[in-house]
């Protein structure tokens, strides 16, 4: 078996460098997506429930939801 030159070890070294950062980006990418899903899912929820306990004329839990709803917005800054 040949033994790879320094030069060619220097390039693999490089090349796996490379890749492992391609590879930290892309993780990142997509949690940074599924965490987008989840606020939007939960945001859409609590507006619906804020729908239905202003339909229902339920103060107390529409004042709860709304609470919530500020929350999540000043967690994730939207």
């Amino acid at each position: 078996m040949k033994d790879k030159s320094y030069s060619e070890n220097m390039k693999a070294s490089v090349m796996n460098r490379i890749k492992a950062k391609k590879t930290f980006v892309l993780d990142l990418y997509v949690d940074m997506l599924i965490s987008e899903i989840q606020l939007k899912t939960k945001k859409e929820k609590l507006l619906f429930k804020i729908d239905e306990a202003i339909d229902r004329r339920d103060q107390t839990l529409f004042l709860t939801l709304t609470e919530e709803l500020k929350d999540l917005d000043k967690r994730f800054g939207t």
